[in-house]
């Protein structure tokens, strides 16, 4: 019904990295020297500190088996109330409106592509319209404050490296949240394009090199590398989204004195699951490039 479909996607999209978000507070050590099972130092190092161990048993467990079957039974995974449940809470999301800065980005590469926004409801007027863009400004607003907040407590300290990774100084992991960002926004921009590209015939997908060089690797032969790539993506995002997780999170004690711009210590403990980690990411690492490949898929 209408764009239900493209509300459902963002808000599920920003769900999905607010539970990794959580489940790398959950899951994370919070004492890198502690004992576990007698393993060596290096391997606890890649499989706690790193989080290699999370990012399997999310990535086979919670994705790729559950998308394969879904793939074969696709009823079977609708056809409950607790999928129904998950396709409210997603709208509900989109329709709070803390992501839709996502909407101007859209309009402006929209406008810089010359690409119309296919929609399938009216034109926005009135209410609608003065509705729609102030849940704009205000997702513009939640967005520069939890970058503020991360990249204050990047400056000083206050996130889970200094916790896990003590050896890194606090500039190196800024650089590090900015690049694991491109990398998330990469991969996420990689799958649009592929799929808009696999639908050009052959000899309308590009004249640069690289790009007639990656097309012809990815659908030659029976097919099976675009099936391949879209796995090893599916492990390295996750692994990414870990990575960032561990970056943005907080680790400032509620209750101390030490909370972020002096909040209070029950909005310090909801900054701590993660939330301002999993708008930054859904909207400048996934949705934003997600967009961009769409406009300009040859680009990618």
């Amino acid at each position: 019904k209408g764009d239900n479909l493209d509300r459902y996607l963002m808000g599920r999209q920003f769900m999905v990295l607010l539970v990794v978000f959580v489940i790398n507070q959950c899951a994370g050590p919070l004492d890198p020297k502690v004992d576990v099972l007698g393993l060596p130092d290096g391997v606890k190092f890649v499989f706690l500190d790193i989080g290699l161990g999370m990012v399997i048993f999310t990535c086979i467990l919670g994705q790729l088996t559950t998308q394969v079957n879904a793939s074969y039974c696709m009823i079977d995974f609708i056809n409950n109330y607790f999928a129904l449940f998950t396709l409210y809470v997603a709208m509900g999301v989109e329709f709070s409106g803390v992501m839709h800065s996502s909407y101007l980005i859209q309009n402006i590469l929209s406008a810089m592509s010359g690409k119309p926004i296919i929609s399938n409801e009216e034109p926005r007027t009135g209410f609608t319209f003065a509705f729609f863009w102030g849940r704009v400004v205000m997702s513009i607003a939640i967005l520069g404050f939890c970058m503020a907040v991360t990249l204050v407590a990047l400056f000083n300290g206050d996130t889970m490296v200094s916790v896990k990774y003590p050896g890194i100084p606090n500039g190196v992991s800024v650089f590090l949240f900015f690049f694991f960002m491109a990398i998330v926004g990469m991969l996420e921009a990689m799958q649009i394009a592929f799929f808009a590209v696999a639908k050009l015939p052959a000899d309308e997908r590009g004249t640069s090199f690289f790009g007639r060089k990656t097309c012809d690797l990815l659908f030659k032969g029976n097919g099976q590398n675009l099936p391949g790539f879209m796995i090893g993506r599916q492990l390295t995002v996750v692994f990414s989204f870990f990575l960032v997780a561990s970056i943005t999170g907080l680790n400032i004690t509620p209750g101390e004195g030490n909370n972020i711009f002096g909040i209070k210590d029950g909005a310090q403990a909801f900054l701590n699951y993660g939330f301002h980690g999993a708008v930054i990411t859904t909207i400048l690492a996934s949705i934003s490039w997600q967009l961009a490949a769409s406009a300009y898929p040859i680009a990618f």
